[in-house]
């Protein structure tokens, strides 16, 4: 099957050199100038060249005649991208290989493809991966999600690749939690280390996190043993332990007081307003999660956010 990849940012790209060592891959960007004389996207991905079989255009209508098309637009401009060009999706297999949930809806990805075409059939790709180490080889874990098992079947075959291998579930809900929830705990366990509070303060911050996971995804009705595997646990551990990580870094820079490029996409910045949100109105107990919203929003500062964690009432684990 073909594939096209819309959206060469660092993991777009990286997964359409990945993919090239297979079959011939479409990559679509409106700009593509630059990579298509260099073979390289030396703005997200330097040093990461591109293999012949990495077809760079800018022509959409092109890209969308492959069978599969991976989204790798950013989570709080799909929809508009998705709106903007449904005509020329519909009908299409439509991979997410975004992280968060929309601020305006608290919709994950699968949801807003759903939403926005509703003749595609929605999967998404997630779990622990940078894209520079997929773009290098080195091997690499994700989960593969899509309501409809034949059809998720096909993809797990389809976008396996010698270094990348995909596990398969039906839960979309599980798999969008996930992803989207593991990079509010990493801005909070940014902010600790960068504030001097220690590892121990992290190891903390990522156990009572995963259970904040949990609760919304139970919540949500998703499957618990969805949280337990790559696309939670798993990504969880790589965004939380990693200055790879845009979200961690984003905490870095709280916890020190320095500011932080506002040109870099961190997606788990609205997500976590989105999530306090549902959790606020849920009745739903996420203290974390209204730290982190509390810290990106100016009305807490690590100090206080902190002492509100460790000040609440004891109870049983």
């Amino acid at each position: 099957m073909s594939i096209a990849v819309l959206g060469a940012g660092a993991f777009g790209t990286a997964l359409a050199i990945s993919l090239a060592e297979k079959e011939e891959v479409t990559l679509w960007a409106r700009d593509v100038r630059e990579m298509a004389q260099t073979r390289e996207n030396s703005r997200r991905l330097p040093d990461c060249p591109l293999p012949p079989t990495v077809i760079v255009t800018d022509d959409l209508i092109r890209a969308t005649k492959a069978d599969i098309i991976l989204l790798s637009i950013p989570m709080q401009k799909l929809r508009g991208f998705l709106s903007e060009h449904a005509p020329h999706l519909s009908g299409h297999t439509l991979v997410a290989c975004c992280k968060g949930m929309e601020l305006e809806t608290g919709l994950g990805p699968v949801a807003v493809i759903s939403d926005s075409v509703p003749t595609a059939t929605p999967a998404i790709l997630t779990g622990p991966s940078f894209a520079v180490d997929i773009a290098r080889g080195l091997p690499t874990a994700l989960t593969l999600a899509c309501a409809e098992d034949r059809i998720g079947r096909n993809l797990q075959r389809a976008i396996t690749t010698a270094n990348l291998r995909l596990y398969r579930t039906t839960d979309t809900t599980g798999a969008e939690l996930g992803g989207a929830l593991k990079n509010v705990i990493a801005i909070a366990c940014g902010a600790a280390i960068g504030a001097g509070l220690g590892e121990s303060a992290r190891a903390a911050l990522m156990t009572r996190g995963y259970a904040e996971m949990q609760r919304l995804a139970a919540h949500l009705d998703a499957d618990p043993r969805t949280l337990s595997g790559l696309s939670g646990f798993g990504d969880l551990t790589l965004t939380c332990t990693s200055t790879q990580s845009r979200n961690t870094r984003l905490g870095l820079s709280l916890g020190k007081g320095v500011a932080f490029d506002p040109d870099t996409t961190v997606e788990g910045a609205a997500t976590a307003s989105a999530v306090h949100a549902i959790a606020t109105r849920a009745g739903l107990d996420m203290p974390i999660t209204a730290a982190v919203a509390g810290l990106l929003n100016n009305r807490l500062d690590v100090t206080s956010a902190m002492q509100s964690l460790l000040n609440r009432p004891l109870k049983e684990e």
